[in-house]
């Protein structure tokens, strides 16, 4: 990680317009309990000699969790087909050595004091500088990078995306249960990360790289932070990858839903990207408005309402993702970008499951069970159907 901006800018100035990256993070399971189980560094070395999965997984805190990258790609089409590979490479090799992989945004009910930090030089600071806020943060979430061309293009496509940041989550909430009992939110990864960690959350709108370039420098000088990763806002350029890296989302159960949020998310950055180059006027919101819908999207997700910030309303949460494809309509049809997701998010469903009588245990079976069958499965029509993808 580096913290020169200048080297920054010049790595966003280099960069190209909407190439993608996806990172999903997995639970690792005891097949038989499901609880979680500290097997990361046992996967990650037999990961090393696999070619595919050598530099695709890596450590996300906990020992008991592992992040999939699909590295950086020229498209979302070939983003899909490239993650797809390594989903179902990491389930072979989770299965080989009898662990499960789950994909919610947090575990159920296991205890998060008896989950370990795993042993990196950035994860030590972690731990040594946050504590408590970080012994508790075993959550589970999807990222996805766009590349945005120009330091401040992408500083001005965060601005524009922070209203947007409550509306994903309330699509994507798919965390209803912690700590052994419902914990009456959708999200409760956002309550335990989100809106825990320092410069975490709804950003600022900083209006210029220079700007944020400076608030950068001010945390580095005040020995804040030491790397730009611990500034770990919803949505944030990413210095080395020069990237806009949306980060506000739970883990999916499924891999359509994941690959369906994925497009939207990249659909939603195109479409800021588009607004801004036309010059289309915008509002820069005060953080706290845009905190009223954050919350209602922990709280309710799709259940409830959302307030439509421009007129000051409340709307049926419900619509949220009719309002998103409506707005992103554009920039999914110049980028033909799919994006197909089910009306109810994972948090409903599950809790549709708990009323229907399952017990805790067995609504989390059934996602893991979902889990295994939608990452790992292969490519409807083989490995043709996948060269069709990349067209």
């Amino acid at each position: 990680m580096t913290l020169n901006t200048e080297r920054a800018r010049a790595t966003f100035a280099e960069g190209e317009d909407f190439t993608v990256g996806l990172e999903e993070e997995f639970a690792l399971l005891d097949p038989e309990r499901l609880d979680l189980v500290p097997r990361f560094d046992e996967l990650y070395t037999a990961a090393q000699r696999d070619p595919l999965l050598a530099d695709s997984v890596c450590g996300e805190l906990i020992a008991s969790e592992i992040e999939l990258r699909s590295g950086r790609c020229e498209s979302f089409a070939e983003a899909l087909v490239a993650q797809r590979e390594r989903r179902r490479a990491l389930f072979a090799l989770a299965s080989e050595h009898g662990v499960a992989l789950g994909s919610t945004g947090t575990h159920p009910w296991s205890d998060y004091r008896e989950q370990a930090i795993i042993d990196t030089d950035h994860y030590r600071r972690v731990e040594e500088g946050l504590k408590y806020v970080a012994w508790r943060n075993n959550t589970f979430s999807l990222h996805v990078h766009v590349g945005i061309r120009g330091a401040d293009r992408a500083v001005l496509v965060c601005d524009r995306l922070r209203p947007v940041l409550p509306i994903l989550l309330a699509i994507s909430a798919n965390s209803p249960f912690l700590d052994g009992r419902d914990s009456g939110l959708h999200s409760a990864r956002t309550q335990t990360f989100t809106r825990s960690f320092p410069r975490c959350g709804i950003p600022d709108a900083f209006g210029s790289w220079s700007e944020y370039a400076r608030y950068v420098e001010f945390l580095v000088r005040t020995r804040s932070i030491v790397e730009f990763t611990q500034v770990w806002w919803s949505v944030r350029p990413h210095f080395d990858f020069g990237t806009v890296e949306v980060r506000i989302c739970d883990a999916q159960i499924t891999a359509d839903e994941s690959e369906g949020l994925a497009g939207l998310i990249v659909a939603c950055v195109a479409q800021a990207a588009r607004e801004l180059d036309e010059g289309l006027p915008r509002v820069d919101l005060p953080r706290r408005l845009i905190e009223e819908n954050l919350w209602r999207a922990v709280r309710h997700g799709l259940d409830g309402e959302l307030i439509d910030l421009e007129r000051g309303e409340p709307y049926p949460a419900a619509e949220a993702l009719e309002r998103l494809l409506a707005w992103t309509a554009p920039a999914r049809a110049e980028l033909e970008l799919p994006v197909a997701l089910p009306t109810s998010n994972g948090a409903q469903r599950q809790r549709e499951l708990l009323a229907a009588g399952r017990s805790l245990r067995e609504v989390y079976a059934t996602t893991v069970a979902q889990t295994r069958e939608t990452y790992a499965r292969p490519p409807a029509g083989g490995r043709r159907a996948e060269e069709e993808v990349r067209q």
